[in-house]
């Protein structure tokens, strides 16, 4: 099963360093690039992650990165 894809480009977000997040990695969260819970019952779970610094990250918004969470340009691909 693929993920869908919530947008063809990254989610630049500002985030804060030692503070857990839950990037979705199915594509179906209506809180983008954020888990929300839309994966139950898929075969998808959400990538937890801890930035070691605070500031501006790119993250994947095409689902389908090799470097999850983050933007790796995969999405010039599809």
């Amino acid at each position: 099963m693929e993920p869908e894809v919530a947008k063809k480009g990254p989610f630049a977000v500002e985030l804060e360093a030692g503070k857990e997040y839950h990037w979705c990695a199915c594509g179906k969260s209506k809180n983008q690039p954020f888990c929300d819970g839309s994966h139950h019952g898929s075969e998808f779970t959400p990538v937890a992650f801890i930035p070691e610094k605070a500031g501006k990250y790119f993250l994947c918004g095409c689902k389908h990165s090799q470097n999850k969470p983050f933007c790796d340009g995969t999405h010039a691909k599809l």
